[in-house]
């Protein structure tokens, strides 16, 4: 079976995050996407978070409706901060008969090699990268420097995939949360 993982802070979800997960578990060819909320993204200022559960509980309510998607909690028992190696590492554990495939947009690419151990994912997980508005590059995250330096499994760019003009730090900013 093949698992997409979405990760992400969902603070707050959006119709941008579900417009995608429902275009992606449409459009490719895997056969469940786990949305798996972060509790705590070593990237991003942990002060700024709604609650875990309100969070899992906001991406479950949003998509609800949408087959083949699903909420993850999985990260909740790990250690913190959340790194995707470590989170991929223990899903291979616990799920050894799956195979995962990592979503991440376009900007992500762009500093993926500031992700711990960003070269055990790239080796051993396929990634679909999917564009974002800000960047419109298509595929120029190919172009950064450690791009030809590391063993990559699978890149895919996912070019068809709509554009959604919204974000979670645009929303927390218009209700003054930022």
């Amino acid at each position: 079976m093949k698992i997409g993982i979405y990760g992400g802070s969902f603070n707050p979800v959006h119709f941008g995050h579900v417009g995608l997960a429902k275009w992606v578990i449409e459009h490719t060819d895997l056969d469940e996407l786990w949305l798996m909320v972060s509790p705590n993204n070593p990237l991003k200022d942990a002060g700024i978070l709604a609650p875990e559960e309100e969070r899992l509980a906001a991406v479950r309510e949003a998509i609800k409706d949408i087959p083949g998607v699903k909420a993850s909690d999985f990260e909740f028992s790990l250690p913190r901060p959340s790194y995707t190696a470590n989170t991929l590492r223990e899903l291979q554990k616990q799920f050894p008969e799956y195979e995962f495939t990592l979503v991440i947009g376009e900007d992500n690419l762009a500093i993926f090699d500031k992700w711990r151990e960003y070269e055990y994912i790239l080796a051993n997980f396929r990634i679909f990268v999917y564009p974002r508005r800000e960047s419109l590059s298509g595929e120029a995250g190919l172009s950064t420097q450690w791009s030809n330096n590391v063993a990559v499994k699978e890149l895919q760019f996912l070019s068809e995939a709509p554009l959604f003009d919204i974000s979670s730090s645009a929303i927390r900013h218009s209700r003054g949360l930022q």
